[in-house]
């Protein structure tokens, strides 16, 4: 104890913070509550049941490293209870040089929802052609609960070796779903999507819909960087264009009070979310059932080392607990 009253002392000047500081989305009820359970409540979502309302959004395969971050990520969400979308897929269905980077069901298990992954233009044409075999094909030998189609139109109109499309993605993801009784989430990759873009999915059966909200990994600026000097001045405008995950929720909860029935059954926020309180206060306000989902943070500690990214995930788990236990959400 006389230890303790001396940290209190010699840190108090040092844990003084102003009002400036404050965050100001929460009522903090600390007369409400015991210390939290050990763990968060059990959520049945994705096909699967989540321990942790954190989704690990897809980022990378088929690189030297990929194997090495998708296994820890994988390790991860089985001893915390998570779910994963892998990377694009696309070079799978060319060749299985790299299927090791991808094959993570055995280190996932099979309590945790784990979805394969595939561009627009990949379904488009398989759509197009009458023939989905090879993504059924991908999937089942992936043992994943589902597909993720990512919808990236801007990206790939800016990528100097960008696909074309032949069609709107929305009449795309349509067909597939007629064509497949498999789950499918359907993504956009770092610009979010508006209003009359979220109303279509969210009329279609989705799995879920993940934001990709603006505010977090910009593809359409990444393709810029890729791209001549001149195309990058004159261009980068395009990059500043786009929702953030606030402004979609926004619109989900509008539509889903709007319409009587949605039968798109959960959302994955995600794209600018930077910690824990973050997806706290984005998913507690989701009128439908929702996690939250990140990318960059998981990519940084798993290219270090699983004992790094387990601190990490452990943390915020940790912080999702006493969130849920002391801070209501302010109206």
């Amino acid at each position: 104890m006389e230890d303790r009253k001396k940290d209190h002392i010699d840190l108090a000047f040092q844990s003084r913070i102003s009002s400036g500081d404050l965050d100001r989305r929460f009522d903090y009820e600390p007369l409400m509550s015991k210390h939290p359970n050990r763990d968060l409540p059990v959520q049945e979502i994705l096909g699967k049941r989540m321990r942790a309302p954190i989704w690990v959004s897809s980022m990378t395969g088929g690189t030297a490293k990929a194997g090495a971050i998708n296994r820890n990520l994988a390790r991860a969400c089985r001893e915390y209870g998570l779910g994963m979308g892998l990377g694009s897929c696309r070079s799978l269905l060319q060749s299985e040089k790299h299927f090791a980077d991808f094959d993570l069901r055995s280190i996932i298990g099979d309590e945790a929802p784990f979805y394969a992954n595939l561009g627009i233009f990949q379904v488009e044409e398989m759509v197009l052609n009458g023939d989905i075999s090879p993504i059924v094909k991908l999937v089942g030998k992936l043992q994943a609960d589902g597909l993720i189609i990512h919808v990236n139109p801007l990206q790939e109109w800016l990528q100097p070796e960008g696909d074309r499309l032949a069609q709107a993605p929305a009449d795309t993801i349509r067909s597939f779903l007629e064509m497949s009784d498999m789950r499918v989430i359907v993504k956009e990759v770092g610009q979010g999507m508006g209003p009359e873009s979220i109303r279509a999915m969210l009329e279609l059966p989705l799995e879920a819909l993940e934001f990709a909200a603006f505010g977090g990994t910009n593809f359409a600026k990444v393709e810029l960087l890729r791209s001549e000097e001149a195309r990058q001045k004159y261009l980068e405008p395009l990059s500043r264009i786009g929702h953030d995950a606030v402004e979609m929720l926004g619109i989900v909860n509008h539509i889903v009070y709007e319409e009587e029935d949605i039968p798109c059954k959960s959302i994955i926020i995600s794209g600018g979310i930077t910690n824990f309180l973050d997806g706290y206060y984005l998913v507690s306000k989701s009128v439908l059932p929702a996690v939250y989902g990140q990318a960059s943070e998981f990519l940084k500690f798993a290219s270090r080392s699983y004992e790094e990214l387990s601190e990490f995930v452990s943390h915020q788990v940790e912080g999702l607990r006493i969130a849920n236990t002391y801070f209501r959400i302010k109206d």
